[in-house]
Parts: structure tokens; sequence; C-alpha cells
């Protein structure tokens, strides 16, 4: 484990490499899983203020559970979720023409009408966040065949989990935790060179 700060990060960040292959998965982490997308407190109020304008990307079934159930609910193991459509797809979801599930915040966001893109727990995917009495440990989690394109991919390009996820490590800690974080994965890198040697 790698700590910075109150923070201690899985090695598999640094050494495991990931990039999402959208043509394979489809976007398959809106839809899969044991419920909606993480919220943090603050993004709660995102939602709200985001609502009405990406309001007219959603999906008929999706506005419908929002409109009956909320536009995020409480889950006893997540927390704070966005709303699901029947147990699968999040609710802020559509699927494009080539049936890639895409985000309604991250859609209205590319177009500049608003300015937050999507939870941090999507940005992040496949890192997962979990909290402990010490801080919060972050690990690297691909789905085994859902994510098996993203790691195929990671290895053909040769790129680590943590540079695919720059900005949302960024977004999530600040640049000089991930300033850090890049030393001491330039350093494992350096090693790892020296024993192929």
């Amino acid at each position: 484990m790698i700590a910075i700060d109150k923070i201690l990060i899985s090695d598999d960040v640094v050494q495991e490499q990931f990039v999402c292959d959208l043509l394979k998965c489809k976007g398959g982490c809106c839809e899969d899983g044991d419920a909606g997308a993480p919220l943090e407190k603050s993004e709660m109020d995102e939602v709200n203020a985001a609502f009405e304008i990406v309001k007219p990307y959603l999906t008929k079934e999706g506005l419908k559970e929002i409109e009956k159930n909320g536009r995020y609910q409480y889950d006893r193991e997540f927390g704070w979720v966005t709303p699901t459509i029947n147990g699968a797809m999040c609710a802020y979801g559509y699927r494009d023409e080539k049936g890639i599930i895409k985000c309604a915040f991250e859609q209205a966001y590319y177009e500049g009408k608003i300015t937050w893109k999507k939870p941090i727990s999507c940005h992040l995917y496949p890192i997962k966040i979990s909290k402990t009495k010490a801080g919060e440990v972050v690990n690297y989690e691909p789905r085994d065949v859902m994510c098996r394109p993203g790691c195929v991919n990671g290895k053909k390009l040769k790129v680590p989990a943590y540079v695919f996820l720059k900005e949302a490590l960024i977004r999530k800690y600040g640049e000089d935790f991930y300033g850090v974080l890049e030393q001491v994965a330039e350093n494992y890198y350096a090693e790892k060179e020296k024993k192929n040697r």
C-alpha cells in the first residue's frame, strides 16, 4: 500500500494497466452493480442544481424512476446513490446509437450546460474508495468480465491505471496528491526497469 497523508492507495493503482474500451464494455459499469452510483453529500446539491438541465437527456424510464423514488436514494451499504431503473441501469443513463450507455450529466457538461461532470465515484471507476476510521482506502477493482477489455487495452497501450484516471484523481484529491503518487509510480517503474536489465 502507498500512504499519502491519511489516504492509503493500493499498489495495483500504480502497477496495473487500464484504459476503458467503451466499444466493448458498452459502459456496463453504469448498469452492473449492487446499487446506483455512490454520491458524496455535496454531490446531491450538484444533482439538484443540474436536474432541470439534464432532464431532456433522460429516458422515459429513467425520468419515471426519479419522479417515483427521488433524484437520489439512501442505500444501507453504499450511502446516498443515484436511482436505478429496475435495479439495473442508472436512471441518469441513456444508450447512444452504438448501444453505449452515456451519462446525462457528462453529456450536459461536454455541451457546456453545467460545470459538474458526473459523480466522482463514476469518474474514478474502476477505482473504488472506502472509508475507515484512519482515513480513505483507494483500491483498483475492475470487474472480471466487464472490465477485461479495458485491462487488455491498458496493457496494449502500456497505460497504468493512475495515468488513465489522472483527471479523476486530481479532481478528488488535488494536484499535490497526484504529484506525490506520480513520483511514487516513477520510482516503482525505475526500479522495475533496473531489475529487468
